[in-house]
């Protein structure tokens, strides 16, 4: 508990940033350390077949992305590009570059948005939005979260969500008081020079105050009064773990690939303080 409230404290007081060592196992921008071992994972959604994309960028996975809607691209090219770089795991459903996922079942389609789906309340209420809605649909949703959610290792120490938006659609004022989810941050950092539909959204305060910090848009996720619509972001705010969503406007690769590495900058120094802390000779 010492170390975690020692932990807590270096990071909460400590002011800007400057970046002069960003850790070992970052290498030259551009530079390919790692090529993906890939595999296809397939899941029975009612009469259609699902297929989960799991790509391990070298033997270590502490980095885990995951992209739930699959016409948001810009934010898979950026995450493979400094995943390759550095390491990690990509987690990505196939849907034929589309965002909500349709199936048929029992002779009935169905329609959902696979980011309302970790709760059986966000479920109803995107089958429901989305057309039809039925019990045993809900069910065989259900099933299918699980099994995506299984896909997601116990070990990492944030899940990085990737997504991508439209110009002015969904953005850091969409928190801001006045805002239609004002009510679902607690905290709320809108920087003048930053395009404002560029933003992280985290459920962690150490996360938030650090991406903040850098001068990004960022969005701390009321985790106990947020919205109940099924998101994961919601999901792994009453988990009470780490996620963060970084989002740009589709086509900002180069952005989307500054917001993440900084983030992984992060993540390292918050592992090599602790990898310090713990070899303290309490003697």
């Amino acid at each position: 508990m010492l170390v975690h409230s020692l932990y807590l404290l270096f990071f909460l007081t400590t002011a800007t940033p400057r970046i002069t060592n960003p850790g070992k196992h970052y290498v030259a921008e551009n530079s390919k350390a790692f090529s993906p071992s890939e595999k296809v994972i397939s899941h029975k959604l009612g009469d259609r077949v699902i297929s989960f994309k799991v790509s391990q960028y070298g033997e270590f996975v502490s980095t885990c992305c995951i992209n739930l809607h699959d016409d948001e691209t810009t934010a898979v090219k950026a995450a493979r590009s400094v995943l390759e770089e550095q390491g990690g795991l990509l987690i990505k459903i196939e849907n034929n570059a589309k965002r909500n996922i349709s199936f048929s079942f029992k002779g009935v389609v169905y329609t959902f948005d696979p980011n309302r789906i970790f709760s059986r309340t966000g479920i109803m209420l995107t089958l429901k939005a989305n057309g039809k809605i039925n019990p045993l649909a809900v069910t065989e949703v259900e099933k299918f979260a699980a099994h995506l959610l299984q896909l997601i290792p116990d070990s990492i120490p944030c899940l990085i969500a990737l997504h991508n938006n439209t110009d002015g659609d969904f953005s850091v004022r969409t928190y801001l008081p006045g805002g239609p989810r004002h009510n679902d941050a607690s905290q709320v950092y809108a920087d003048e020079w930053q395009d404002i539909d560029d933003i992280a959204l985290t459920t962690d305060q150490v996360i938030y105050n650090r991406m903040a910090s850098f001068g990004y848009n960022s969005i701390l996720q009321d985790n106990a009064n947020v919205f109940k619509d099924g998101s994961l972001s919601v999901y792994y705010g009453e988990q009470n773990r780490r996620y963060i969503n970084i989002e740009t406007q589709h086509g900002k690769t180069i952005q989307y690939r500054e917001m993440l590495k900084k983030l992984l900058v992060i993540l390292d120094e918050e592992k090599s303080t602790l990898a310090s802390l713990n070899t303290i000779d309490i003697d």
